[in-house]
């Protein structure tokens, strides 16, 4: 230390050389990417800022949430530049900018998921694919959600869906209900879509793995212990081995046309169009069925059930249509007799497997398959765990008759409709969609760099858009409700995405938010467990801060109507 100088001294001098190193290395880092702009175009790059070395500005993306994007859009416009997960982003908001995205496809841009999500997907996915290999799988992939496929997983996941609400219904507590929703729309995924028939410790294994997968989607391509990527590949080894040997099993069975699973039509698509699936590549499928089905459609659930809450009259709305079809109060209507076949002792057996079941649910799965083979009515689980009141008025017995809802019933429900598009709409479960510039291209008088990844923003381009005839920042079912809308907001309305790579199971996605929907109104109420309404989280996917917390009750069948 020079004579003289005291510690303190010293201390702020070399805080002060060590702030000197930082602002040049960002200032370094901000040139380097300046330099890396097209010289061959006289547009400008995009403002904005690429952050801090290697790290850009993905800590504040992670922390910031929505704000992240909303704060700099407000300074910087609809199109400017940031650094994320390891590369440079122009972040894209505005219906036009998003249509010029996503209708160039293939020529001027191409699909490009941060390098985390690549590794851990696999490079047999349809997310990850490109040029005619996606074309190609998008086509055997259509099997999987055509008409008729969607026809026949219809009954199992009304099943599926009326028995987890059931068991909401039953909790004497308060629920969360995005983890309750997880374990709804992977039960769906992984019963129905991938016909696998587990134990219900396998499957909640199994759902935790998955979890663990797509909680490190979105990290640092860091492949080092502790990472977030290390933690990733780490759940898709435990996926890969599971799901191997249930394909095996699955391969070794002899497939049943009746009660065909998506696994089955991708194996059976994939033989007519002249191709066989590797092992890998049907692992890979699989994994990439259940993430396109859990995470997204959990979301969504989640987001219906909290703006029904905030929204009762939507609620009120929704059984009125449902009453003019004749689909409302259906468990209110069944007659004074026990289920068909339904004696004394089948009444009590039922009670006793609804107490089972309701302490101990490893034999839902079994339940489910009996009520879909059987085709008689099915026990309402929280009216036949509900004690006997001699005294009280004559109730009809908690029997609730299978709504057994088709697809051309769903469609002719349009409120129903218009406000499951809304919930897309307020609330879309992916904020944005990545890309990559195959070529130099301009967006706003800015120039996008071939080689820069390019995220068009859902949310932000659904919250700016001013096509609507009320604010878009209300909850209003009925905008979807004007003539022609659907025409004139394709690209303001992208929920699904857009172009060659919208979202192939969005018929799917929507007929089971719309199942949920009715089974919610028909035989539920709920309320908030907690003094105010949860703020909302936005990366990697929409949900609840505090999980959205809940008391759920069962409606009281009467002649009367809601009791």
């Amino acid at each position: 230390m020079p004579a003289g100088l005291c510690w303190p001294a010293a201390a702020a001098l070399a805080l002060l050389f060590l702030a000197l190193l930082l602002a040049l290395c960002r200032h370094l880092w901000a040139l380097r990417w300046s330099l890396s702009r097209d010289r061959a175009s006289a547009l400008p790059l995009p403002k904005g800022s690429m952050g801090w070395p290697f790290f850009g500005e993905t800590l504040h993306w992670l922390l910031q949430g929505s704000s992240f994007h909303s704060s700099r859009r407000e300074r910087y416009g609809n199109v400017f530049k940031t650094h994320l997960l390891g590369r440079p982003v122009v972040r894209v908001t505005g219906a036009e900018n998003v249509r010029k995205i996503l209708l160039g496809e293939h020529t001027l841009v191409s699909a490009q998921w941060p390098q985390s999500t690549q590794i851990l997907l696999g490079s047999h996915t349809l997310l990850g694919s490109t040029g005619d290999l996606h074309r190609q799988r998008r086509k055997i992939l259509s099997r999987v959600f055509c008409r008729a496929a969607l026809e026949s997983y219809l009954p199992r996941i009304q099943k599926v869906v009326s028995w987890e609400l059931q068991g909401w219904c039953m909790q004497p507590g308060s629920i969360a209900v995005y983890s309750s929703a997880k374990t709804l729309t992977f039960r769906i995924a992984a019963r129905i879509l991938l016909g696998l028939r587990l134990e219900e410790k396998q499957f909640k294994d199994l759902a935790k793995t998955f979890e663990q997968l797509v909680e490190n989607l979105f990290s640092l391509p860091l492949n080092v212990p502790f990472s977030g990527l290390r933690k990733g590949i780490k759940a898709r080894d435990m996926l890969h081995e599971f799901m191997e040997k249930a394909i095996q099993e699955k391969l070794q069975r002899a497939i049943s046309e009746e009660h065909s699973d998506a696994l089955d039509f991708i194996i059976n698509s994939a033989k007519e169009h002249g191709k066989e699936f590797t092992m890998q590549e049907l692992k890979e499928s699989a994994i990439e069925l259940i993430f396109a089905a859990f995470f997204t459609t959990a979301s969504a659930s989640t987001s219906l059930i909290l703006l029904l809450l905030k929204h009762p009259s939507a609620i009120e709305k929704i059984r009125q249509e449902l009453a003019s079809h004749e689909l409302y109060p259906q468990h209110q209507n069944c007659p004074m007799a026990p289920c068909p076949g339904a004696g004394r002792d089948s009444e009590q057996q039922l009670l006793t497997t609804a107490s089972d079941a309701h302490e101990d649910q490893s034999q839902l799965p079994d339940l489910i398959e009996e009520t879909e083979l059987g085709g008689g009515c099915s026990p309402d689980l929280p009216a036949l765990l509900e004690p006997m009141h001699p005294s009280s008025s004559p109730q009809p017995r908690g029997c609730r008759c299978p709504l057994d809802i088709s697809l051309e019933q769903l469609s002719r429900l349009r409120y129903l409709d218009c406000v499951v598009k809304e919930v897309l709409r307020v609330l879309p479960p992916v904020s944005g969609g990545y890309r990559t510039a195959l070529q130099t291209f301009e967006l706003d008088g800015y120039q996008i760099p071939k080689g820069w990844s390019v995220m068009y923003s859902i949310r932000d381009t659904h919250e700016t858009a001013a096509i609507y005839q009320s604010p878009p920042g209300g909850f209003d079912p009925d905008r979807f409700n004007v003539t022609h809308l659907e025409a004139a907001s394709r690209f303001h309305y992208i929920p699904f995405g857009g172009g060659a790579r919208s979202c192939i199971g969005k018929e799917l996605a929507q007929a089971i938010l719309k199942l949920l929907a009715i089974e919610l109104v028909t035989t539920a109420r709920w309320e908030l467990a907690t003094p105010t309404f949860p703020a909302m989280q936005t990366v990697p996917i929409v949900h609840p801060v505090d999980g959205l917390q809940l008391y759920f009750h069962p409606l009281r069948p009467s002649h009367g109507g809601e009791a």
